[in-house]
């Protein structure tokens, strides 16, 4: 039995999110930890909010890494049952740097700070959105981008992320955004749906926030990671630090290919796929994706011992 590990990214957390896990020492301390690096009280904020905080993209793509990765230290703390494949989802995918042994903790803490910050300074409030679109096949939402682009000189509109077989999310100015929904529609979507995000990412908008992460990326050191990882941009797993600064930098500005990587775990034999934080957005998309693998969610403490006792 092969099981793959993946990992939540933005738009997963809710108030709450780790109540399920408070028995668990190994979760806190994590949290403890992050807290002390960062200094502020993300257990709290974590489980208390405000929502105003907890959606505040600063916050979230730290809060996103330590839950991620508190959830994968209780897995090992409970078995020594490892993965034979990672993937995070966009932020996600710092998550399983970590959980592979490629990124330390700490690293990764000032590292997703440094990308939402760089994020959100690379577009100013209210230029960007995006758009998930149902029911239309990646060409057509393509097609989409591409007309509307041909008819808005001097603004972005670009698919960010294909997340299962009729959930496409575009990604670009926000006026070029609205015009894709409405063609969308008029070229068959089911719905076309604003997302609650000022920060268009994996898109070109991202190209400056991208020229610094390179530039902070270039003082971190990675390890080879001990466990494969399929990364975003390239569906492909690289190992030499240069390698995953150049796939950490054209993430920001690429869309993410889960469906594919999905597709590619299921190809390799992979037959169980464990979504490790909280929610279950991933699980719900990859149980459309590929009917070779299983989907579980490490949702809880109850699940995360649900999942050892399948797999561990």
């Amino acid at each position: 039995m092969k099981f793959a590990f993946v990992f939540p990214g933005q738009g997963s957390q809710s108030i709450g999110m780790m109540k399920g896990y408070a028995d668990l020492p190994v979760v806190r301390e994590t949290f403890a930890e992050a807290s002390d690096i960062l200094g502020q009280d993300f257990w709290a904020m974590a489980n208390e909010g405000p929502a105003e905080d907890l959606n505040l993209t600063v916050n979230t793509q730290p809060l996103m890494l330590m839950a991620g990765v508190s959830a994968y230290r209780a897995w090992e703390s409970l078995t020594g049952a490892r993965p034979v494949f990672m993937a995070g989802h966009s932020l996600g995918e710092y998550s399983a740097l970590v959980a592979a042994g490629c990124l330390t903790f700490a690293d990764a803490l000032s590292l997703v700070r440094f990308r939402a910050e760089v994020m959100q300074q690379s577009v100013p409030e209210g230029t960007g959105g995006m758009a998930a679109v149902l029911g239309l096949d990646d060409d057509k939402v393509r097609m989409v981008c591409d007309e509307v682009m041909s008819t808005h000189r001097g603004k972005s509109l670009e698919p960010a992320n294909f997340n299962s077989p009729g959930q496409v999310v575009i990604a670009g100015h926000r006026d070029a955004v609205l015009h894709g929904m409405e063609l969308a529609k008029a070229k068959g979507a089911k719905r076309a749906i604003m997302l609650p995000m000022s920060v268009p990412s994996h898109c070109s908008l991202m190209n400056h926030a991208a020229e610094k992460m390179q530039q902070r990326l270039e003082q971190v050191t990675l390890q080879s990671p001990a466990i494969s990882i399929l990364h975003n941009a390239d569906v492909q797993s690289h190992t030499d630090a240069a390698s995953i600064r150049n796939i950490l930098v054209r993430q920001l500005c690429k869309p993410v290919r889960w469906t594919e990587t999905i597709h590619a775990l299921a190809s390799a034999g992979v037959t169980h796929v464990v979504e490790c934080g909280p929610g279950k957005v991933l699980s719900g998309l990859n149980k459309r994706i590929d009917e070779r693998v299983q989907s579980l969610a490490l949702t809880d403490s109850e699940s995360l011992h649900q999942a050892a006792s399948l797999l561990g």
